[in-house]
């Protein structure tokens, strides 16, 4: 087992809005990481928080006409739907808004102050007299001192690109209120970022191998060199009333902690409270929150987005160091890039973003994104783009047409000739080009590749590896096998083989694929537990009856996505809301029929005796059907959710008086019934076993 305990977490949301895909994509490269260190058998704790203080939160809580308590709480309740729904296990979510996060942020502050670390001294800012505010940056605007150019912002100029300091613009108005700012100075406290204790630690810290990646931890150190204008400058660590967060302890005037004092500390909070609470509890052994920082074994490490760089290699660290025991510094900030949308920024006013939330309402399968970001995701500091048709092709051809795939076609050779029992394989009968043999074989690179967060390169392998199964497969010609009785074993091992291959690739895609993983353990493989990386060794005797794992992404689900348009009815429950009532006309699919219209139904049951695929044709598959005293060809739309070798010796349901259909490729000489529904995926009926072909339907 390996050795050491996390504690991991994301990078804190500002609790004004609901996840953004930015949010989803990093919490699923953590997810995927803290999954697979548990497979391994490592202790994880796997938290995170609303970041719900500052100005922003307070102005948007006022404008909506509620406390910013009531504000952030409501968008707490928001944060389950998205969390669950595309399977991200955190063990606890917790608020910067909570007693933890006081206690903690205004026990660092004390530390760092009896350190030596923080100072006072007076600066001038805008204020503004109607709102009887200061104002950050983003809330002046004015013309630029530089090109004259109106209505820019406090800091830099749009149009010239200058950047300077907001007392600088002309004619400066409030955005806020309209009012004309003033200048007005105040007190502040400052963390001395710049004292020679710092730089020294941090050279240190930063220098570890392995801490940060290499291009972080060069710009990491650019900062921390810096000289003259770009030198390192101390951090203004409070703000004046009125104000939404924490108090500056132990002084009688009202002042507060900066936002970006609290924030990172909120990571220790929900730490606290998850150990507080007694969750953390692992095997029965009590531990306090103090004595897991403390034990040697800890290792803090935290995924975040290259926009806040800044803050987790510089501050961060050198509060943590100076704050004392039992704080910790990092062992690992993993840093990563944006997600763009076909080359594009996210932007709500230009439609080039993806609602994480839509996603889910139409039906779309979590792990179809789970897969596709974790096939781009990489140990560097990258963009990370979004393409439809990529995303469709990815999909569908690999975790559909490879993966799945396997399982689909052997699965009912098995269950028809052998019940469901695999060929007990001599250890001289898996050799290295054996598919399951391969996969063990390969599970070290990408256990490795796991560790170190390229999860693109676990993604190839394993498609390599599925590759691979496939095509010993398609050599062996198994529905052929299938009609030579002395056959029989060589038809055995060889679905066999693709099955242990599945079951081998299953277990190397569980941290990026968890709900099928879980599915395919229990309903396919009998287990009464998920995957452990240990059960690549195993070698299962037997499966279940194959149920139908994933659809392939339908191009309409992905239109629907990025159109913007409204969304069907029937999406509208996954966004938390009141249950409506269902009505008796909303229930009704169609008008009523009488027993006499149903009886002018011929409904029978027939068995595939053959599948083929169409040429030219996107959606069909050629059926041969057995009824019994004869056997007929039905075309059926199909092909998106089945492959035709998983199709054949099975039972279905035929309408057998419909008038035949002249189509292009042939006749149709009656229809196959199968459901399907606004989401994706065509489900073929099926006849109990015993039922025979010819036996009508009543």
């Amino acid at each position: 087992m390996p050795h050491g305990k996390l504690f991991v977490t994301t990078a804190l949301p500002y609790a004004n809005g609901a996840f953004h895909i930015g949010h989803i994509m990093e919490y699923i490269q953590a997810d995927v990481w803290v999954r697979f260190q548990r497979m391994r058998g490592r202790e994880v704790h796997f938290v995170c928080a609303d970041d719900a203080h500052g100005a922003p939160i307070m102005l948007a809580a006022e404008k909506a006409g509620k406390t910013p308590e009531a504000f952030v709480a409501e968008i707490a309740r928001g944060r389950k739907a998205y969390l669950d729904g595309f399977h991200i296990a955190f063990d606890h979510w917790h608020s910067t808004h909570s007693p933890e996060n006081t206690a903690l942020s205004q026990d660092i502050f004390r530390r760092l102050k009896r350190a030596g670390l923080i100072y006072t001294r007076p600066i001038e800012q805008l204020y503004d007299p109607a709102k009887g505010m200061f104002l950050a940056d983003r809330y002046v605007k004015g013309e630029c001192p530089r090109c004259g150019a109106p209505e820019q912002y406090g800091d830099a100029c749009e149009r010239c690109g200058s950047v300077y300091a907001a007392t600088e613009l002309k004619n400066p108005y409030s955005t806020l209120s309209g009012a004309r700012p003033v200048l007005r100075a105040s007190e502040h406290y400052f963390f001395r970022l710049s004292d020679e204790r710092c730089k020294r630690f941090l050279r240190d810290w930063i220098a570890t191998p392995g801490r940060l990646q290499p291009q972080v931890a060069n710009k990491a150190r650019e900062w921390l060199e810096g000289e003259g204008e770009r030198a390192l400058a101390d951090w203004d660590i409070s703000r004046d009333p009125p104000y939404f967060g924490i108090r500056v302890p132990d002084i009688a005037e009202e002042k507060y902690l900066y936002v970006w004092l609290d924030a990172p500390i909120g990571y220790l909070a929900a730490l606290k409270h998850y150990f507080d609470t007694g969750k953390a509890r692992a095997r029965g052994e009590p531990r306090s929150f103090e004595e897991f920082l403390a034990d040697p074994q800890t290792r803090q490490i935290h995924f975040i987005g290259k926009d806040i760089i800044y803050f987790h290699t510089l501050f961060w660290p050198a509060m943590l160091h100076f704050a004392g025991l039992p704080y910790r510094v990092p062992d690992h900030v993993w840093v990563h890039g944006f997600i763009t949308v076909s080359g594009d920024k996210m932007s709500k006013s230009r439609g080039t973003g993806i609602d994480p939330l839509r996603y889910l309402e139409l039906g779309m399968n979590p792990e179809w994104l789970r897969y596709y970001i974790a096939a781009k995701l990489n140990a560097n500091v990258e963009d990370l783009d979004f393409s439809p048709q990529d995303f469709v092709a990815r999909v569908n051809s690999d975790l559909v047409g490879k993966y799945v795939n396997i399982a689909s076609r052997a699965a009912g050779f098995l269950e028809r000739h052998f019940d469901g029992r695999l060929y007990d394989f001599r250890p001289d009968q898996l050799g290295a080009q054996h598919s399951a043999a391969a996969a063990a074989a390969a599970s070290a690179q990408i256990a490795d590749d796991y560790e170190q967060r390229e999860f693109g390169k676990v993604v190839r392998e394993a498609m390599r590896l599925a590759d691979l199964a496939n095509q010993r497969y398609d050599r062996a010609r198994p529905w052929e096998l299938a009609k030579d009785p002395l056959r029989r074993e060589e038809l055995h091992r060889v679905c066999s083989e693709a099955m242990l291959a599945f079951h081998a690739l299953t277990v190397l895609l569980a941290p990026i694929l968890p709900a099928t993983a879980a599915r395919v353990a229990r309903e396919l493989f009998g287990m009464r537990r998920d995957f452990v990386w240990d059960d690549l060794e195993a070698r299962p005797a037997r499966i279940l009856p194959y149920r139908h794992l994933l659809t392939r992404v339908q191009e309409r689900q992905l239109e629907t996505l990025l159109s913007g348009a409204p969304l069907p009815p029937q999406a509208a429950p996954a966004r938390p809301a009141a249950p409506a009532q269902q009505t008796g006309d909303d229930r009704a699919a169609a008008r009523e029929i009488t027993i006499d219209e149903f009886a002018r139904l011929d409904l029978r049951v027939a068995r595939i005796v053959k599948a083929e695929a169409v040429e030219g044709a996107d959606k069909l598959l050629k059926l041969t059907l057995d009824l019994g005293d004869h056997r007929r060809t039905v075309f059926a739309g199909i092909k998106s959710s089945y492959a035709p070798e998983a199709l054949e010796g099975r039972l279905t349901v035929v309408v057998a008086n419909l008038a035949p259909r002249k189509m292009r490729f042939g006749v149709s000489e009656g229809m196959v019934l199968a459901a399907s529904g606004d989401g994706p995926g065509v489900f073929l009926l099926s006849a109990d076993e015993g039922a025979q072909p010819g036996m009508k339907v009543r």
